[in-house]
């Protein structure tokens, strides 16, 4: 069941402006992101897809899954793309101390092991004392434009391509996961959403 809109409203972005919701561009220019990997299911075939049409993209990387699959990480970094935070252990952020809340972020950064100011509150959820805190900290939070939902098992793979076709437009910031629940609707998706795009002159870029 869907919790959230497909394309994020526009009174969403005016309530949150210190978020980053999309990128403003006049460019051919959109940004894939992906959540809670690495995962050996899914995360190296999201990369060698991403390979065959020259496209970066932005990855939250949960901090547990980097511990566990380190050499999965390696490769995300040595194809280019670009890293972030997702916390240590992805944890819901309106259930959560912000105290408690940002040792998860610190433990993530610890495993992360690299110099990133990207953050992504797991399930969108963070509250306006975290995300100031945070942002404090140097830290940039990024939400996003177009979330496919490509984790819920309710949406087929065909709706979860329609939800990112018809919904991206130029500098949008788009939400896929590389984790094993979302794995089956996202391997029909990716390759279709970056050829449809690719044929379009667009450009699929990291997000920094």
């Amino acid at each position: 069941m869907k919790i959230a809109p497909v394309k994020t409203p526009i009174v969403a972005k005016k309530m949150f402006p210190n978020y980053v919701w999309d990128i403003a561009t006049t460019n051919k220019e959109l940004y894939l992101t992906f959540d809670d990997g690495p995962t050996p299911e899914i995360t190296n075939w999201t990369l060698t897809t991403l390979k065959q049409y020259n496209a970066k993209a932005t990855f939250f990387c949960i901090g547990a899954n980097v511990i566990k699959y380190p050499h999965i990480y390696k490769n995300i970094i040595n194809d280019g793309h670009t890293i972030g935070n997702h916390t240590q252990n992805h944890i819901k952020g309106w259930q959560s101390k912000t105290k408690d809340y940002l040792r998860e972020v610190e433990e993530a950064q610890l495993s992360i092991n690299k110099d990133i100011n990207l953050f992504r509150p797991p399930y969108g959820q963070i509250s306006p004392k975290q995300g100031k805190a945070l942002i404090n900290l140097g830290y940039q939070i990024i939400m996003w434009d177009v979330l496919s939902f490509d984790w819920d098992n309710d949406i087929s793979a065909e709706k979860c391509l329609e939800n990112v076709i018809s919904k991206s437009k130029t500098g949008s910031i788009i939400v896929f996961h590389d984790s094993v629940k979302a794995s089956k609707n996202m391997m029909f998706v990716l390759p279709k959403v970056l050829e449809f795009f690719s044929e379009k002159g667009y450009e699929f870029k990291s997000l920094n």
